[in-house]
């Protein structure tokens, strides 16, 4: 029978509205799909995931094939037993489930209501009106269908985790593993054709760590290898035991028919020879070992010494696969020494110097250059004949030697007659304690008349009271101690001595021209001539700015006076004509022209005892604001210095030690004689030494600081915004050491440390201050420079507050380096040698040793 208008009318409209949510409609069917699937089928790709995971980690290779059968078993039950339950637990979404799904989603369930037939009302024009628009609206908002999103958690039935775990394993196995590994298993498989030819192998070779080489898969090599020596070979077998086999001649081990079976083969290649893995798939490897070399380590140039007796030893280590640590041993030649005098009985017995060698912190160790910075000046051995042998190490553990080389141990000189001889005294006592009377006695003889060969009366005394103390133990006889003790306040005086009292810049410069006459005498080497005249041109330069900043002070007083005395008796010179009869000095001294050298230097000495300093920028001397800047730059020098000090100190007392060359209870500064009185007086260190020790470095913090404020209240510039920035920098650092000075006076090293580097860095923006102000002064000097050159000036001859060409390009600043000329390699030099002195120096801390190795590398 037909079907009537009312049913097919249905139908019409169904296929119409299905039409408009097909797509929504079968997404959301499929995200059904997948929903059940993934609650249903997890606990099976969770069991996959595993196995593959193990698989491609190559956990199968580790252990024995019975374990592999028996894992594989649990495997495979459990992804059976998973297949089991995800199929019965399956059911495939109805489009009816997937209609109500989609309709819960939309407002009204507009797909419902549009299906729906109107059940009264039917023949009401009214009704029927009222349900046409109902559906109407409803079919309306199928055109907002969207698919719903399917529900995947399966957190209910997994509340351990167990599917993220199995991924966590085949995330792992993707990252570290590879695919190459399944094989191993899978040919033992069903089908798979190493399982029909029989058991499996797999090998490597390992070279050992220290050659940076990488392991070979011995899989893929067929024929020869090369091996390093010391490489380790690792072959697994697989399959039935004691269907492979493997011969080996190559680490001189004695194989039993057993041990050649094993599953397991691990040696090392000690020679060259053959190794083989016997039965079906085997194969042959020729080795051929190549040997690993001892390093070898020679002196490379010759040893240099400073005028403070640091020694730098250059040096060349060469390895194939590169030097690991080296070492410089040094030890007495006996033979060799004079025996007369303080060293006629022999020696007391002492340990072979060893000094570590340094590595280059970075780049190749297989053939490198460096330099053994070391000071040898205080050990007993100093000065006299020694065997000198240096030795490298490999990765390996062997060991290379130079050829023992025989040499005098490099030292400080001293060219001070009577310092001299109290370093005499000072090496017969650490040659032989029993010196001990005729050291007294030698001693009482350079006392004799001590108003010749003394400078000061304070030296004198001191002498005095170390010959007592000498005379006083020597019936006794020494302990280690007082040996120690005595043999560095015998240092301490003969240093005392050689440098003497530098706050007189007049007798710093005449003992800089005696040291430098008796250098010259006694044929020093050129390094030590080169910096005895870096010393005396410091000492000149420090005398001069002296020597002008008191004429400036008396002209100030009395403005009327210009120059005093008689014009024709005096010379006038600049810095600039000074500096270049040094440099001719120099030049002869180099040349080996020593009696024009001396007879140079006895004319400078002249002029500098009649000279009169030249003021003014076109003369070539220093501006106030030249001296102003030189003056801050040196209290900035001394500052570091001090602070230098105040670190090693607080070094020292964490670790329960003393700065090596310290006295006990003497302070660098202190006022001789004052030590050897209270050693004299209590006869033992304790914390007074260490109280005097902070008493003197407040004492040179206040100095600084009654220094800094003069140098404040004379500071040039005012009236400029600089010039009151660089001010109140000044007033800040005065202020900082002011802390600094307390904080030592109390004992707080730390808070002191503190103060001082704030100070610092105080000072450095005065003084950039201070320059910028100088060149605002300088830039309106300049305003009127034109006229200046239009009348036969140049404005070329202008320079910067740092005394650098500032040019003629009406620009204030200059292109030009701050320090012009050879002394910018000199002073480079110099920096670099601090560094290498104080990397090497064993009594810092490893953290300082560490930076200046980096600084050291980067430059």
């Amino acid at each position: 029978m037909a079907p009537d208008r009312a049913t097919t009318d249905r139908q019409t409209t169904a296929q119409g509205i299905f039409r408009t949510i097909r797509w929504p409609l079968a997404l959301t069917r499929t995200g059904m799909v997948a929903e059940r699937g993934t609650r249903a089928f997890w606990p099976l790709w969770s069991v996959v995931f595993v196995a593959l995971g193990l698989l491609m980690l190559g956990l199968q290779d580790e252990v024995a094939v019975e374990w592999v059968w028996g894992a594989g078993l649990v495997l495979l039950a459990g992804a059976g037993w998973a297949l089991w339950r995800g199929l019965r637990m399956f059911r495939w979404p109805a489009r009816s489930e997937a209609l109500s799904r989609l309709d819960r989603t939309m407002r009204g369930n507009p797909i419902q209501a549009a299906l729906d037939t109107q059940a009264i009302g039917a023949a009401d024009a009214a009704s029927l009106a009222v349900w046409r628009a109902h559906q109407s609206r409803m079919r309306d908002r199928l055109k907002e269908a969207r698919a719903v999103e399917p529900d995947m958690r399966v957190a209910a039935a997994d509340p351990f985790a167990l599917r993220y775990l199995a991924l966590l394993v085949l995330s792992v196995a993707i990252l570290f593993g590879s695919l190459m590994r399944v094989q191993s298993v899978t040919s033992m498989g069903a089908g798979g054709p190493d399982l029909a030819q029989g058991p499996a192998w797999e090998g490597w070779m390992q070279p050992p760590p220290y050659t940076r080489l990488p392991t070979v898969y011995l899989n893929d090599i067929t024929g020869g290898l090369s091996v390093p020596e010391g490489a380790e070979i690792t072959l697994r077998m697989y399959g039935e035991v004691g269907a492979l086999s493997v011969t080996e001649d190559v680490s001189g081990r004695d194989l039993s028919e057993a041990d050649a079976q094993a599953t397991a083969q691990d040696f090392e290649v000690l020679r060259s020879g053959q190794v083989a893995v016997d039965g079906p798939g085997g194969r042959v490897w020729q080795i051929a070992m190549v040997a690993d070399d001892a390093p070898s380590v020679r002196r490379d140039g010759e040893i240099e010494t400073s005028y403070e007796g640091e020694a730098q030893i250059p040096f060349a280590g060469t390895d194939d696969h590169g030097v690991v640590a080296g070492v410089a041993r040094i030890a007495l030649d006996l033979e060799a020494v004079d025996r007369r005098y303080g060293r006629a009985m022999e020696p007391e017995a002492r340990p072979v110097i060893e000094v570590p060698l340094p590595m280059p912190v970075t780049g190749d160790r297989s053939d490198f250059t460096e330099t053994l910075v070391a000071n040898f000046s205080e050990h007993a051995w100093a000065n006299l004949p020694v065997r000198l042998e240096l030795g490298v190490e490999d990765g390996r553990g062997q060991r290379g030697l130079s050829e023992p080389e025989y040499l005098t141990l490099p030292g400080r000189r001293f060219f001070d007659p009577v310092a001299a001889a109290v370093i005499e005294q000072r090496q017969a006592l650490l040659w032989n304690r029993l010196n001990a009377e005729e050291i007294a006695v030698t001693l009482r003889a350079v006392l004799n008349r001590p108003d010749e060969l003394f400078r000061k009366d304070m030296m004198a005394l001191r002498t005095r009271l170390l010959m007592e103390r000498i005379e006083t133990l020597a019936p006794y006889g020494f302990t280690d101690a007082q040996q120690d003790e005595i043999a560095q306040a015998l240092w301490d005086l003969a240093l005392e001595m050689e440098e003497g009292d530098l706050e007189d810049a007049r007798q710093r410069m005449q003992r800089a021209q005696e040291r430098l006459e008796e250098a010259m005498k006694n044929g020093a080497s050129e390094q030590e001539i080169a910096e005895l005249m870096q010393e005396l041109r410091e000492a000149t330069r420090d005398y001069m700015r002296q020597l002008a900043q008191e004429q400036q002070r008396q002209q100030e007083q009395n403005p009327e006076m210009q120059q005093g005395g008689n014009p024709q008796d005096m010379m006038e010179m600049s810095q600039d004509d000074i500096q270049r009869m040094m440099d001719r000095i120099q030049e002869l001294m180099e040349e080996g022209r020593m009696a024009e050298a001396a007879e140079a230097m006895r004319q400078l000495q002249e002029m500098l005892e009649n000279m009169q300093i030249t003021q003014g920028q076109g003369q070539g001397g220093q501006s106030p604001g030249e001296q102003a800047m030189e003056g801050l730059s040196e209290t900035l020098r001394d500052q570091q210095e001090l602070s230098d000090e105040a670190f090693r100190d607080l070094n020292q007392g964490q670790q329960g030690g003393r700065q090596p060359g310290e006295q006990p209870g003497q302070e660098p500064g202190q006022q001789p004689g004052q030590e050897q009185g209270q050693d004299r007086a209590e006869g033992q260190q304790g914390q007074g030494g260490d109280r005097s020790l902070q008493d003197g470095l407040a004492q040179r913090q206040q100095a600084l600081r009654d220094e800094l404020n003069r140098q404040r209240r004379n500071l040039p510039g005012e009236g400029s915004e600089a010039g009151e920035r660089a001010g109140q920098a000044l007033e800040r650092a005065e202020g900082a050491m002011d802390g600094a000075e307390r904080a030592l006076r109390d004992g707080d090293l730390a808070e002191a440390i503190d103060r001082q580097s704030q100070a610092m860095e105080a000072l450095r923006e005065g003084i950039r201050s201070l320059g910028e102000a100088m060149a605002e002064q300088q830039q309106e000097q300049q305003g009127g420079g034109q006229q200046g050159f239009a009348e036969g000036g140049d404005p070329r001859e202008q320079r910067d507050p740092l005394g650098r060409d500032s040019g003629n390009s009406g620009r204030v600043g200059t292109d030009e380096g701050l320090l012009q000329g050879e002394d910018v390699y000199r002073r480079a030099e110099e920096l670099l040698g601090e560094l290498r002195r104080r990397s090497g120096d064993a009594d810092r801390s490893q953290e300082e040793r560490d930076y200046l190795e980096r600084l050291l590398d980067r430059f």
